[in-house]
């Protein structure tokens, strides 16, 4: 037996129209096409086929940094050992054991993937400097076996007269390969960050708290940005291996992906464009330098001059000074029509306790910052937590939120046990955040911002398609006044601003449940008096939320109910203007002897007005 359709929210966006190509990704393809042609057929010397070969099957690999440093901000300092991967499984594979080129490729790139995913799991604990000691330490590993495995890998001698496909035996038609493998790697790349996956990516390289709270699987995005590295890394490797039809363990030393790493930040690592620009330059420029040789040091001299010039006055790579350029001259397009109503579908539910906390405890060492704390949240309301400081507030709402473990009690979300779920798990079943320090994906534009708080798994408030998530961004910045601002940075945004920005990323999620860490902090009186009126009008939505403030009159004016912390344990909860003149709430906040003296002005400091 079925039931009735359930009906479409309003600002879901009709089934898109049939696309059409873009005229961006046509003109590509015709250059594309341009250079593969060009190289097939124009006959060139082997000194400068040699070069253009290194070029092409270096700038593969050097893309792949563009994936795990640029766009998820991981650092990679092992990316020769995955080229090396790739060409020695092409090498061994077509020398030793007979194989044909075409599946030595991707026995290859399997065995690159492999290692990259394992390199990347050593994210879930270590990032920054640790980080990249452990790629270095893999990379080492790596030129050591190379090195020492003499029976397989032929050691030091390395693995001579690498065959490559009859369909491109020759170097012309191999280099035309090489790009036109070079200039698809490069588009796929170029659209990923329009992607879901490029939008995780990009949100954890700003902000992993942030990303997580907001439905990004942080974890599975580093992994899959380590593994796509080394696939492109092992890709590259391959080519090269076929090209020159000699590889050695020198060739994929730690030192070699120091260059892959300078190429990525001299051309810019934010794209493939200078991938391909910083790995040409730091080519070329000793070809260019080679009349200097003669003269001792000149020649490094140079060479290291002029990359530490680039660098320097162009932080953000070649191309990234160029884009620059090219964003300050093009025109801005057109306003898109307003955006429609903000429509919020989670008011309605099974249970009329949108959130049950049982006994919640959290424990560091032998301090007690949440101690046995229980509360419950009605379904359509706005529920406040408050306390001193110190009193276990953020910790109950980090512990909520999944960023921290509990030590003991359960946590039940629209009657559904959430404890042991992460951060982004907890945002699929509705869990929407805040937070007191403001959390922005801060290379983004607000609009982008939105869109990652709309894409979170479970939202079925909007379609998944580009479209679709634009539109439920823009009505959720719309409801908070900033959607003419949508295309801007978010650093060109005040500090009032950007609090309004990170609750339109929650709102676009659709949440069950908003959790609002110290909203009003750092606001003057006229953001926080049109703070007030926008969380009144987000109830009347039907929106649930949990907000912490530590300004009472803020408080008083919107919260139907409060729970009372002090050192960690729960101390009143109930009606907020009974709670608020409770003398243990009177006195945790003014000390004791204002909650037995006489009624005085600093009691209704805490009354509602």
């Amino acid at each position: 037996m079925t039931g009735s359709p359930r009906p479409a929210p309003a600002d879901l966006a009709a089934a898109p129209a049939p696309r059409r190509l873009p005229l961006g990704s046509i003109l590509y393809a015709v250059f594309a096409a341009g250079i593969v042609l060009l190289a097939a057929s124009v006959t060139v010397n082997g000194y400068l086929l040699n070069i253009l070969m290194q070029a092409a099957t270096y700038s593969v690999a050097v893309i792949g940094l563009t994936v795990v440093l640029g766009l998820c901000g991981q650092i990679n300092l092992a990316q020769a050992a995955f080229f090396g991967l790739g060409a020695y499984a092409v090498a061994l594979g077509t020398v030793d054991w007979g194989l044909s080129y075409w599946l030595c490729i991707p026995i290859g790139l399997a065995i690159s993937v492999v290692f990259g995913a394992f390199l990347g799991a050593s994210t879930l604990r270590l990032g920054g400097h640790y980080l990249a000691m452990v790629t270095i330490s893999f990379q080492q590993i790596v030129t050591l076996v190379l090195i020492n495995w003499i029976p397989v890998t032929h050691g030091p001698d390395g693995v001579p007269r690498i065959r490559r496909p009859d369909l491109f035996a020759d170097g012309q038609s191999y280099l035309a390969f090489c790009l036109a493998v070079l200039a698809v790697v490069a588009w796929v790349v170029w659209h990923m960050p329009k992607t879901r996956l490029g939008r995780a990516m990009r949100a954890v390289r700003d902000n992993e708290l942030a990303a997580g709270v907001a439905g990004v699987d942080v974890y599975r995005t580093k992994v899959t940005a380590f593994a796509i590295g080394a696939f492109l890394a092992g890709l590259g490797g391959a080519l090269f291996a076929g090209g020159f039809a000699y590889v050695s363990p020198d060739q994929f030393s730690f030192a070699e992906s120091i260059v892959f790493l300078t190429m990525a930040l001299l051309g810019g690592v934010g794209s493939p464009v200078g991938a391909v620009i910083g790995t040409g330059l730091l080519i070329l420029i000793p070809e260019w330098l080679r009349f200097l040789k003669e003269i001792p040091g000149l020649y490094l001299a140079i060479y290291g001059l002029a990359v530490i010039l680039i660098v320097v006055f162009m932080p953000e790579g070649i191309w990234g000074f160029l884009g620059d350029q090219v964003k300050r001259l093009r025109r801005k397009k057109p306003a898109p029509p307003p955006a429609r109503d903000l429509v919020l579908t989670q008011g309605a539910g099974h249970s009329p306790q949108v959130l049950q906390v049982e006994g919640l405890s959290k424990h560091f060492g032998g301090l007690k910052a949440v101690d046995e704390v229980s509360f419950s949240v009605a379904r359509g309301g706005i529920h406040a937590l408050i306390g001193p400081n110190g009193s276990g507030k953020t910790t109950t709402l980090n512990v909520l939120s999944g960023l921290y473990s509990p030590t003991g009690g359960r946590v039940r979300l629209d009657g559904r046990d959430i404890t042991a779920m992460p951060p982004h798990e907890r945002a699929a079943a509705g869990l929407g955040r805040t937070f007191q320090n403001i959390r922005l994906f801060r290379s983004m534009s607000a609009l982008d911002n939105v869109v990652i708080g709309a894409e979170r798994p479970g939202n079925d408030a909007v379609a998944r398609d580009r479209a679709s998530l634009e539109a439920r961004a823009r009505a959720a910045l719309a409801f908070v006044g900033l959607e003419a601002r949508a295309g801007e940075p978010v650093s060109s945004f005040s500090y009032g601003h950007q609090r309004l920005i990170e609750i339109a990323r929650a709102l676009a999620g659709n949440p069950v449940l908003l959790l609002l860490d110290e909203p009003a902090a750092g606001l003057n009186s006229t953001e926080k008096h049109a703070l007030t009126g926008l969380l009144r009008r987000m109830a009347a939505r039907g929106l649930t939320i949990l907000i912490i403030d530590h300004d009472m009159t803020l408080v008083s004016d919107v919260a139907a109910h409060i729970t009372v912390l002090n050192f960690g344990r729960r101390i009143a909860d109930g009606v907020t203007a009974e709670v608020l003149r409770e003398p243990a709430v009177i006195e945790a906040y003014l000390g004791q002897e204002a909650a037995e003296g006489p009624a005085t002005g600093l009691k209704s400091d805490l009354a509602p007005a």
